[in-house]
């Protein structure tokens, strides 16, 4: 899975094209992109309370709705963004930069993303648990709902902290989980932080190459794009004989 499964990205943007529009300057774009990640996912899983909130099935299907929505709200603010000004910022926002990363916004950012990570971590071994299914998990004990939906919250602010600084840089959330799994095996203790430096590196060489390959500096958020797949590809046989197994 990846951020933009539960609408963090879609939102994110969407807060972010909004605060463009008002000419709220770079401090207010981050805060409306804040919000508007943590907006899509409480849509989302509001839509997944409205018919079954116990089911991972609806989860996804809510967050599917509340991503096409603030897509749709993004697409709008697109149309109606003055096209010398607003619009040309909204849609290098949206290929993610750093350029715009200061050293104030990551002091903002590495208490609550450091303490998120110890959390996360902390939860690997009931995350285990759940991951054999909801009866198995209440049988060792795992309080099934509060942890899901608490996993589901820290992810979330997590994501739209970063997404809100950085702009939206996929496929980070999809591929580097995968290849923490082939390094250290499946133990979400291990996997998460591993996950993290991984995450980490894996922006680093992308915002490396944005800077290097062209004279003018190209989004890395279309590095990573383009890095990922590759990646995504030649790990995806290891995968496939992992499931198998």
């Amino acid at each position: 899975v990846s951020p933009g499964l539960l609408g963090v990205l879609a939102g994110a943007g969407t807060g972010a094209a909004l605060g463009i529009v008002w000419g709220v300057g770079a401090p207010g774009v981050a805060a409306l992109s804040f919000a508007g990640g943590l907006a899509a996912v409480a849509f989302g899983v509001g839509v997944a309370h409205m018919f079954d909130a116990a089911s991972m099935m609806m989860l996804v299907f809510g967050g599917l709705i509340s991503s096409a929505l603030f897509t749709a709200l993004l697409s709008l603010l697109k149309y109606v963004a003055d096209p010398q000004n607003q619009l040309p910022d909204i849609v290098f926002w949206l290929l993610g930069s750093l350029t715009q990363v200061t050293a104030q916004a990551l002091g903002v950012l590495v208490l609550p993303v450091l303490v998120g990570i110890v959390l996360l971590s902390a939860c690997g071994r009931m995350l285990d648990g759940l991951a054999m299914g909801d009866e198995e998990a209440r049988t060792l004990g795992i309080p099934v709902m509060a942890l899901r939906y608490g996993v589901i919250g820290a992810a979330t602010v997590l994501a739209a902290l970063t997404v809100s600084v950085a702009g939206m840089i996929g496929w980070v959330g999809l591929v580097v989980p995968h290849v923490a799994r082939l390094l250290v095996g499946p133990c979400n203790m291990r996997v998460l932080p591993v996950s993290a430096c991984i995450g980490a590196m894996f922006l680093l060489v992308c915002d490396d190459l944005a800077r290097t390959l062209s004279a003018e500096e190209i989004p890395v958020g279309l590095i990573a794009d383009l890095l990922g797949v590759v990646v995504f590809v030649a790990v995806l046989p290891l995968l496939r004989r992992g499931w198998r197994a």
